[in-house]
């Protein structure tokens, strides 16, 4: 088959309204390895096709941090079939839209087309993984690209570092310690070689899912995706799945950044179990009821009646084989950051002693149905999850099914994983003070109390 191509183009495309699941969908395997995942909706003419990559920051060896990172760039720099430069063109001037991400577990690549484009979708992800070009000269130049996006959305961005501090405390001495923005002492010091060596054990056939969503024909999509991807040979190299064991920790760890804000802050994170979990359900019920919403408890008593705080929210930051659950706290005016922290201790105190009530509890699951089927309301999130989900879990029927798991959490599983999780031995505390306060040399200044760091 020639891998050369010539597609007609089509202008524009209109996303997908909010839907009702049941979402039907087909999976398989090619003799590669590669996992396929088929869901089609002819109800709008565009597609997804998205690939997800089951590498991120946490499968980088120590000494080549970022690695995942710098790959979801340099995976755009072309092919010997897409001249360097012409990726984000080509789909573009077919009406479609492209990005990518990367988090600790996974590198996720996706764009969203006409659905009469999509073996040109097809095409694109194929060559990414059957020969994206890695040469100096893209190297030298997304080093540049991954520095500046560092400097605009870590060192120059207010709280910028909040994750980077976070996982280095929580998890040091684990894969998970460090952000997959990385280290550009890593990157910079790394050969050819190495990055060749990675691309080569991660971005192959068999540790890669390939979900496509939207206006498809099942039957000749298929026929499309064993002629532009069963031709990729199987990886041959063994994919580490380095094992996350958090740190013991015998009480809190603080610590005080200095940084280019006007406002304090405090932040505190609670080391969470992997996502998947009963215990994992129970948490992201609980953010949602400390800070879901004007109606919330943070917003209500720290924000609306005390006004002490500017603004409060729980975020969980949901990982493979761990997470933490985030309190982010901005004192108001005439409040310290001690102070604002003790409150919100407080209200963490209370849902450990006091069961939610009926009411209110009733309400928290329906903000919970509610947000969880909003969130399909494009084939994107739709071929997103799907990938997930089969990812993770090993099931991509959760798409469908995984609201039971939410449903099942009682009142009293709240307060449970509430007493287990959001306590001293599993907390790091934050407090990030403004430049102009620093008075000695060192950038950050950590406390414990008794245990290992």
């Amino acid at each position: 088959m020639t891998r050369k191509i010539s597609f007609l183009l089509m202008f524009g495309f209109v996303l997908l309204g909010a839907k009702a699941q049941n979402i039907e969908f087909e999976e398989y395997d090619l003799d590669n390895g590669l996992h396929v995942i088929l869901h089609q909706d002819n109800g709008t003419p565009i597609v997804t096709v998205s690939v997800l990559y089951h590498v991120g920051s946490k499968n980088e060896p120590p000494g080549r941090t970022g690695f995942a990172h710098f790959f979801e760039h340099l995976m755009f720099e072309g092919s010997p079939n897409i001249e360097r430069g012409e990726y984000f063109e080509i789909i573009q001037a077919a009406g479609g839209t492209l990005n990518a991400n990367t988090s600790n577990d996974r590198t996720f690549y996706y764009q969203t087309l006409p659905s009469n484009q999509l073996e040109l979708g097809l095409y694109m992800e194929s060559e990414r993984m059957l020969h994206a070009v890695i040469d100096s000269t893209g190297i030298a130049t997304q080093k540049e690209v991954v520095k500046e996006e560092k400097r605009l959305r870590v060192d120059n961005q207010p709280y910028g570092s909040i994750l980077e501090k976070m996982l280095a405390n929580a998890y040091q001495g684990t894969n998970y310690e460090w952000a997959p923005i990385g280290s550009f002492d890593d990157i910079d010091a790394a050969t050819e070689a190495d990055f060749k060596d990675f691309y080569e054990t991660f971005y192959v056939p068999n540790n890669a899912t390939l979900s496509i969503a939207g206006d498809i024909d099942i039957k000749e999509t298929k026929k499309l995706v064993e002629a532009y991807f069963g031709e990729i040979k199987r990886g041959t190299k063994t994919i580490p799945r380095p094992e996350i064991k958090a740190p013991k920790q015998d009480s809190a760890i603080t610590a005080t950044v200095f940084d280019n804000i006007q406002v304090p802050a405090v932040i505190q994170g609670y080391r969470m179990p992997p996502q998947g979990t009963d215990d994992y359900y129970a948490l992201q019920m609980l953010t949602q009821l400390l800070s879901g919403g004007q109606s919330s408890r943070y917003q209500k008593e720290l924000v609306d009646e005390k006004g002490m705080a500017l603004a409060v929210q729980a975020i969980p930051l949901a990982l493979e084989d761990g997470g933490l659950f985030i309190n982010f706290a901005l004192p108001n005016q005439g409040y310290s950051t001690e102070d604002l922290a003790a409150e919100v201790d407080k209200l963490v105190e209370q849902v450990k002693t006091e069961k939610v009530g009926e009411r209110e509890f009733q309400k928290l699951k329906n903000q919970i149905e509610s947000n969880f089927i909003s969130g399909y309301g494009s084939v994107q999130s739709i071929a997103e999850s799907l990938a997930n989900y089969h990812v993770y879990f090993g099931n991509a029927e959760l798409i469908n099914t995984e609201i039971e798991r939410y449903r099942k959490v009682t009142r009293e599983d709240l307060m449970r994983v509430a007493q287990k999780y959001l306590v001293p031995e599993n907390k790091v505390e934050l407090t990030y003070r403004p430049m102009s306060e620093k008075e000695k040399p060192e950038d950050t200044k950590v406390k414990k109390e008794g245990g290992n760091r």
